[in-house]
């Protein structure tokens, strides 16, 4: 059976039940923890616009537009 294909991009949670998520992801990055869930463009959006840190390596901030 196929593996199904990355998520665009993905949010990382933090360790805790209830902590937040500490970074935005592009899909498929090496980077991304095991706390990692696929996103949709508008959650990952959403997410660096509500103070979420842009994944440093894979920079899904320019990806999505917000940085040149």
């Amino acid at each position: 059976m196929a593996r199904p294909p990355d998520p665009d991009w993905l949010i990382e949670g933090s360790i805790g039940k209830d902590a937040p998520p500490v970074y935005v992801h592009v899909g498929g990055c090496h980077m991304a923890g095991k706390r990692s869930k696929g996103a949709v463009r508008d959650a990952a959006l959403r997410a660096l616009t509500d103070g979420i840190d842009a994944c440093p390596h894979c920079r899904p901030d320019t990806q999505l537009g917000l940085l040149d």
